[in-house]
């Protein structure tokens, strides 16, 4: 079997470990480092019922990690994904525009995708978030709706 470890750096060693674990079954079919300004380690697994079963280990967590799995042809989006972010206090992320954008340039680029394409996000946490994904000549683009939550002022 091969190794989807072998590009982890040392400094993230400690994540293996954790994949290992969402990989129990053999779910997890490419992994990679995506980066659009925060930095993310991020597992593609087989389906979007893997992706909405990871239970993980957030203690064990150096770093953001991103999971992905496509959903059934006729599904609620061509995609699920789910965020951990428990170093910034955020154990799983409702709908992440970074990790989203990441992960368009990973899987856009490699063929796994192609766009437009949508993304569930936020089912366990119980949010509904839906995002879409496009490309042009400009680049990628990642969209959704929001609700603005706090409105204010600051002064610098």
């Amino acid at each position: 079997m091969k190794t989807i470890f072998s590009w982890i750096p040392r400094q993230v060693a400690p994540i293996r470990r954790h994949l290992h674990d969402i990989d129990r079954k053999g779910q997890v079919l490419a992994a990679e480092w995506v980066d659009n300004g925060p930095g993310w380690l991020a597992a593609r697994l087989a389906d979007a019922a893997t992706v909405l079963a990871v239970r993980p280990d957030l203690e064990a967590m150096p770093f953001p990690l991103g999971i992905i799995g496509p959903h059934p042809a006729g599904g609620p989006a061509d995609f699920e994904v789910r965020a951990f972010v428990p170093g910034l206090g955020v154990p799983e992320d409702p709908v992440t525009g970074s990790l989203n954008a990441g992960l368009a340039r990973w899987l856009l680029g490699d063929g796994t995708a192609s766009a437009p394409y949508t993304v569930r996000q936020g089912t366990v946490v119980g949010a509904t978030g839906l995002v879409t994904v496009e490309q042009d000549a400009e680049g990628i683009w990642v969209a959704g709706d929001c609700v603005i939550r706090v409105r204010g002022e600051v002064l610098l």
